[in-house]
């Protein structure tokens, strides 16, 4: 396993940090932005990460400003975006010669999202999120997935069936609406951070493989079906 080199992107306010993590046969890049509550280095972030590199595919992971700044409160939606589009553009300039995908965990997709349906992503083929936070916990809701209905490009969602932040009741009917452009994949057992229950059956190293290998057919079912942006 080729071991991640550290970057640093120029992001407004100032700095982050980033790791490339790129396998020697790399098929794609991914973009891969955090959780609001674990920056770059979490060990989910990491070991999903090392997962999609032994499928070939390469991983650019970079902090936010306010986690780079080590503070609580997540940026304006403004800056995040901005900061994804940021690293975008580092990953295209990293690795020209493969096909960009951009995403990330919870808030780090729904960024990415928002970026994307702000016309600030351009020759990325589509957008991944392990997890979509639909609603905050408890609180039901699909707000969040107004700007959705903007992003023209093919989404993969990645979710869990106890995942308190998307009632899948919801989130199916919007994948629906979004018609081919949106792909869901449900993990039985899983919930918001991927972790399954022992009575399930299931292992979190089984559920992020599962997560890297669904990543990895889609973005093949989206190069055949003639939506793909090199």
């Amino acid at each position: 396993m080729p071991t991640a080199e550290s970057r640093r992107l120029t992001v407004p306010g100032g700095e982050v940090s980033a790791l490339l993590l790129r396998p020697p046969n790399a098929k794609w890049m991914l973009v891969l932005a955090h959780g609001a509550g674990a920056g770059m280095s979490h060990p989910f972030m990491a070991a999903l990460a090392e997962e999609l590199a032994r499928l070939d595919v390469a991983t650019l992971r970079y902090q936010f400003p306010y986690m780079e700044g080590r503070t609580r409160r997540p940026d304006l939606p403004a800056v995040a975006a901005a900061t994804v589009a940021t690293a975008a553009r580092a990953a295209r300039e990293a690795a020209s010669d493969l096909p960009l995908f951009v995403g990330g965990k919870s808030f780090g997709g729904r960024m990415s999202s928002t970026a994307a349906a702000e016309g600030l992503l351009d020759g990325v083929s589509g957008l991944v999120f392990f997890g979509f936070p639909l609603h905050p916990p408890k609180r039901p809701g699909t707000k969040r997935a107004e700007h959705l209905e903007k992003v023209k490009i093919p989404m993969l969602f990645l979710q869990g069936t106890r995942d308190d932040l998307a009632d899948l009741s919801l989130l199916r009917p919007i994948c629906k609406t979004l018609g081919q452009r949106a792909t869901l994949h449900v993990i039985d057992g899983a919930d918001h951070s991927f972790h399954v229950l022992k009575k399930s059956g299931k292992t979190d190293e089984g559920v992020l493989r599962e997560l890297a290998e669904t990543t990895v057919s889609w973005a093949e079912t989206v190069a055949k079906s003639g939506a793909f942006k090199k």
